[in-house]
């Protein structure tokens, strides 16, 4: 039997970087003293999310892939013998920067990194002022524990993005996340996002007989421009396995680490339950690559 224990480190950030990765170090150090193999950071995880206003001097927060923090990162890999999966704001050129997951083997070794590619634009979300769309593709990132399927935050919404890694191998789907409520939304509203957001994913797990991995960060950080009341991050991190069955999951209030167990082996007999890649009419899907059908 293929058994993974996975850590999930949901954390709330301040204007500190250097007190967000110590923080971090702490955490990490705790999941792999629980037996974690497999340790998933949140979305930016280094800074606040920075992307509730369009300042170029935030700019100055990116930095090169390979560069200090995979420095570090690989370090941490490397000494705690995991596979960490690493969210980071990846200037890859003079104007042209990206959002990007660095994932390390447990000898620090950059396995692979995914770009993210699907880039949201909404408010106090203005992500397309700072983010290229990602260029590498869906494509699953193999490690010494297997292929890890990583994707990030606005991605989770698409099921052709899960589809593409599932297609291609993934034995699991993990997406390092940062969202959250704006304070003026209804406790109904609410209740009504989260909800979607959790629903999604563990549709994505349903639709692929493939375990999930989700780590939201938590936490409320204020708007710099005064223009809103800021984003409380939601939480509600979790694993859900191929049949979307919850695992493990975090509430939506406090910082956690979670340790949970995923069965790789059982995403096969799911499969074979529930046989749906056997039944794709894929002679019938050529409008998908449509941006609509009149």
């Amino acid at each position: 039997m293929r058994k993974i224990t996975v850590g999930l480190i949901q954390q709330s950030n301040t204007a500190n970087v250097d007190e967000n990765i110590k923080k971090l170090t702490t955490n990490i150090a705790d999941c792999a003293a629980k037996g974690a193999q497999l340790v998933v950071l949140q979305e930016l995880h280094n800074s606040l999310y920075f992307c509730q206003t369009e300042d170029t001097n935030l700019f100055d927060l990116a930095e090169t892939i390979p560069g200090t923090s995979t420095e570090y990162y690989a370090n941490l890999a490397a000494k705690h013998n995991i596979v960490l999966v690493t969210s980071l704001f990846e200037k890859r050129a003079p104007g042209l920067y990206h959002n990007t997951a660095v994932v390390f083997d447990t000898d620090g070794s950059i396995a692979g990194k995914y770009r993210k590619m699907h880039i949201p634009d909404d408010p106090a979300y203005y992500e397309k002022f700072y983010f290229t769309p990602g260029d590498l593709g869906f494509e699953p990132i193999q490690t010494s524990l297997g292929k890890l399927g990583v994707l990030v935050c606005w991605d989770q919404w698409y099921p052709e993005a899960a589809r593409m890694m599932a297609l291609k191998g993934a034995e699991m789907l993990i997406y390092p996340t940062a969202i959250g409520w704006e304070s003026s939304d209804t406790e109904e509203e609410k209740s009504r996002q989260l909800n979607a957001w959790i629903i999604s994913q563990r549709g994505h797990a349903v639709a692929n007989g493939l375990p999930v991995i989700s780590v939201n960060r938590v936490g409320h950080e204020e708007d710099p421009s005064g223009q809103t009341n800021g984003i409380s991050f939601w939480g509600n991190s979790f694993v859900a396995g191929p049949q979307g069955e919850f695992i493990i999951q975090a509430g939506n209030e406090k910082q956690e680490n979670l340790i949970a167990e995923v069965d790789l082996e059982r995403s096969e007999n799911v499969r074979r339950w529930w046989p749906f890649l056997r039944d794709r009419r894929i002679d019938e899907y050529a409008g998908i690559v449509k941006r609509f059908i009149d």
